[in-house]
């Protein structure tokens, strides 16, 4: 019997172009006024079972990361279903999620929670994710200090040991220097092993999602083009680019 951890039926996500739309005009005008709608998903529908590790990919706008911020509850639909069935669910994405007044340890706290893992498990990883990421006095300054490797750190840090049922990953399989790509490599491919993890991965390089996917999704202006057998899919968009 199959056992679906993720269900998605005729997903539709719009959002505004507010690139060319003045501020003045937006304040005279009210919350209605704005740019031209972008539908960045076009009535996408797809199962992806228990254990499974699809690769997503497709061109810049494709409605790769949309996807994934809709599955991971970033992002509301305009319409359609996400049933992740009670599963609880990470989004590893630099940029996402922290509150950068707080501090490193503050931000591990505020994650978790939201996470829904309650204050003693998070306090009990907490040394774990700490020594991870290699923050060292920094995990007590605000994250706002941070440069993009240190914030990288710390993301991937909470995720990798904060375990969820479903795991989404745009674009960050390794982060940091040499040292710390390597040590969050063989983290994640540890991770996602787990044949009861749920693990979707969006990413521009080929040689990964061969090596990791055990399925494949190319999306092309927010439609599915093709699903299936990761080195067909991957063949095919190879071929076509």
């Amino acid at each position: 019997m199959e056992n679906i951890a993720i269900r998605i039926e005729d997903l539709h996500v719009r959002y505004k172009d507010l690139a060319a739309y003045s501020i003045k005009k937006m304040l005279l005008k009210g919350k209605s006024a704005g740019g031209k709608s972008f539908h960045a998903l076009k009535g996408i529908s797809l199962n992806v079972q228990q254990g499974e590790i699809l690769g997503i990919i497709g061109k810049n706008g494709s409605g790769k990361s949309t996807l994934l911020n809709t599955v991971g509850g970033i992002f509301a639909a305009d319409s359609g279903i996400v049933d992740l069935g009670g599963r609880s669910v990470s989004l590893l994405s630099i940029g996402v999620g922290f509150q950068k007044h707080l501090s490193g340890r503050e931000n591990i706290i505020l994650s978790g929670l939201l996470l829904g893992f309650d204050e003693k498990t998070i306090r009990e990883k907490m040394d774990e994710i700490i020594e991870f990421s290699e923050l060292g006095a920094f995990i007590d300054k605000p994250v706002k200090t941070y440069s993009k490797g240190m914030y990288s750190k710390l993301a991937f840090s909470i995720t990798a040991f904060l375990e969820t049922d479903i795991i989404l990953i745009d674009e960050v399989l390794s982060v940091g220097d040499e040292h710390f790509k390597k040590k969050s490599s063989a983290k994640m491919k540890e991770l996602i092993s787990d044949e009861n993890r749920t693990v979707l991965i969006v990413s521009h390089s080929i040689s990964t999602l061969r090596k990791l996917c055990t399925k494949m999704l190319w999306l092309h202006d927010g439609e599915i083009k093709m699903i299936g057998d990761t080195n067909v899919v991957l063949d095919a968009y190879e071929q076509a680019n």
